[in-house]
């Protein structure tokens, strides 16, 4: 075994290099009594030809100043980032790795009013008092639609563990116009959305999205069967992609962790771990193997359409036996269960459409599943689904994530050794089939610290064009300057246009990022002014101004042209339920509009052409002038209307 690049020759870990150490991680294990297979690779693949030792530092490429944009300058691709516990959804500007916008989802946002307006909230969901069903959020995972095996532009989607929310993203204007609560599951983790119709070859592009559920409960979880764990289940779920309802579910051994699709439209994936469905730490991990688990798509809805499903408690969803007790029967099973080391950490589907790759967590090994031999079980041309299998390898130390770059390779992040691998996966598929001479592992690249997701551009697409990679690290330590601590997470840019990786830029970032995927721009065509008559409230004049009064219910219409209001005044009384619904009236883009009432905990934002209504009660008399709040012009600071609350 060569000597890890993180300790010293005496065999002592090295505190220069990395704080969080590799030994923690094991003593931790260590202390619960656990036996978790985590072992140094047992047969070290040398580098290939020309490659660097582990840790080495590699020459600097030329292509590093491209990150670096003159003024003016912009980036050729996007990425769509998930924003974590700020509940959001972040677009990057790549390679430059500048923020360019936050779409705000599952949480408030201060700066547009999401969350305060009618129409965000609707969005959002309300309890029956009107407000906000939940505040709090904590987004994962985001992928976009998809048109012969690229992306379309049309959708992206986000999921949020805590609340087990699924929220769509209009690729148009960037906004969120979906948020749908998923039944009968807690943790709802990965998501992915299929590529095309399982079934009719004429739908060449996405129509689902399957989401994975990673906590087990009891179903359904209504007071009943609380300590009884046998009763405990996860299920796997399919949201349409047009109507955002949730189509049918699947019920499963053991939880999901993330999940992938075919590029035929035909399986999709989830790789599990727990499979002991163990409700305590040590429980988790007490099994060798755990599962990648594929769903036949076109058998599951015609289940369904043949009425063989039950419902789970007030919900009308239905629901399938995907259990392995009532699918030993290739030919009409509805999944399929192919066996990966304990506690496998990620599932991808490569862009050759040809393989799903799990990566092992507390295993150091890459599992590559081949499609064709998935669907040859379902035929049942396979005697055993293990035998899909065609390569399972050593990589290193707590492989997670993986992402390819079109030319074969696949990049996987190494948590405990902090590193990247480069490995080859038709050279894995030769070396796990006996070639012994076969060099699978291509390149390493130390990162800092503790990396999870990755991804590189167009990575789980066809066009996967093997140009960027983009790591997040759980612990930037000394990276950045320090802020107390709460430190910063670290996104590290590296270009593998060549056959080394080179590290060429980093990001702080606030916790707790995590997915993310980097496409080129001209798949976008975003537009910069709403239409008018896509909002059915819209004042469309300022001579449609006015105060609207029903009783104690009063409507107050104004626009915004800067930079005036259409009402420099109204008066409402103290008592009235006021909507107040404002619509920007600026054709130019860039030209956004905001208003705010002092004391009254109001301030939202409509840009050009857009239509926004909020709607308060007026408890308090005086005078508060409502001002801009999105500066619009020179005479900015004058843009005011004035509020009269008789008392």
């Amino acid at each position: 075994m060569s000597q890890h690049p993180d300790q010293k020759l005496d065999g002592q870990p090295d505190p220069s290099r990395r704080k969080f150490l590799n030994t923690a991680a094991f003593a931790g294990l260590a202390g619960a009594g656990l036996s978790v297979g985590l072992s140094a690779c047992k047969q070290e693949q040398a580098p290939a030809p020309g490659a660097e030792a582990p840790g080495a530092a590699p020459a600097a490429h030329a292509t590093s100043a491209g990150v670096h944009l003159k003024p003016g300058e912009l980036d050729t691709y996007y990425g769509l980032w998930s924003g974590g516990h700020t509940g959001d959804f972040r677009v990057l500007g790549m390679p430059s790795g500048r923020e360019l916008h936050r779409v705000p989802c599952f949480v408030p946002d201060a700066l547009t009013g999401w969350g305060l307006t009618n129409e965000s909230k609707a969005i959002m969901g309300t309890k029956p008092d009107g407000s906000l069903k939940y505040t709090v959020g904590d987004t994962h995972h985001t992928h976009a639609s998809y048109k012969d095996g690229n992306y379309d532009g049309r959708y992206a989607w986000i999921n949020e563990k805590i609340n087990s929310r699924i929220a769509r993203i209009r690729l148009d204007y960037f906004i969120c116009d979906k948020i749908i609560e998923i039944p009968n599951v807690q943790g709802f983790h990965g998501i992915f959305p299929d590529k095309r119709d399982p079934v009719d070859p004429a739908i060449n592009y996405t129509t689902r999205v399957f989401c994975g559920a990673e906590f087990q409960v009891p179903l359904p979880n209504n007071g009943t069967d609380l300590e009884d764990t046998s009763k405990y289940r996860a299920l796997f779920t399919c949201v349409d992609a047009e109507s955002m309802e949730v189509r049918w579910q699947v019920l499963i051994d053991g939880n999901c962790d993330l999940t992938a699709t075919s590029f035929d439209g035909k399986l999709a994936a989830t790789n599990q771990y727990n499979l002991e469905s163990g409700v305590h730490y040590v429980d988790m991990m007490s099994a060798e193997r755990d599962a990648c688990l594929f769903f036949n798509i076109a058998r599951i809805e015609q289940a369904v359409k043949d009425g063989k499903y039950t419902t789970i408690g007030d919900s009308k969803v239905p629901v399938v036996d995907g259990t392995r007790a009532a699918n030993k029967d290739p030919k009409t099973a509805l999944t399929c269960t192919v066996s990966v080391p304990k506690n496998p950490h990620g599932v991808n589907a490569t862009p050759d459409t040809k393989y799903f790759i799990c990566a092992g967590k507390l295993s150091p090994t890459a599992t590559v599943i081949e499609v064709a031999k998935v669907l040859d079980w379902f035929d049942g041309k396979l005697e055993n689904p293990d035998q899909a299998i065609v390569a399972e390898v050593e990589i290193g130390l707590g492989p997670l994530h993986t992402a390819f770059d079109g030319r074969g390779n696949a990049y996987t992040t190494l948590f405990l050794d902090s590193q990247i691998v480069k490995w080859n996966i038709d050279a894995a598929i030769k070396f796990h089939g006996g070639d012994k001479a076969a060099q699978y592992v291509v390149d390493r690249l130390d990162v800092h610290y503790q990396p999870g997701h990755i991804n590189a551009s167009q990575s789980e697409t066809v066009a996967a064009d093997g140009k960027w990679l983009c790591v997040g690290c759980k612990f930037s330590k000394d990276r950045f300057l320090p802020v107390g601590p709460l430190h910063a997470e670290t996104e590290q840019l590296v270009d593998i246009s060549g056959e080394k990786m080179v590290h060429v830029a980093d990001h702080p970032v606030r916790p707790e990022p995590h997915d993310f995927i980097i496409f080129k721009r001209e798949l976008l065509s975003p537009k910069q002014v709403y239409t008018l008559e896509d909002f059915p409230h819209a004042v469309k004049l300022p001579s449609e101004s006015g105060v609207f009064r029903e009783g104690k219910k009063v409507t107050v219409k104004l626009t915004s042209q800067a930079p005036a209001y259409s009402l420099p005044e109204f008066k409402v009384k103290v008592g009235d339920e006021v909507t107040l619904i404002l619509t920007n009236l600026d054709k130019i883009e860039d030209l956004t509009h905001g208003f705010a009432i002092p004391k009254y905990n109001i301030n939202f934002i409509v840009n050009p052409q857009e239509t926004a209504s909020v709607t308060f009660k007026a408890d308090k008399a005086g005078v508060f002038w409502c001002y801009c709040t999105h500066f619009c012009h020179a005479l900015h600071l004058e843009m005011r209307s004035r509020m009269i609350v008789e008392a």
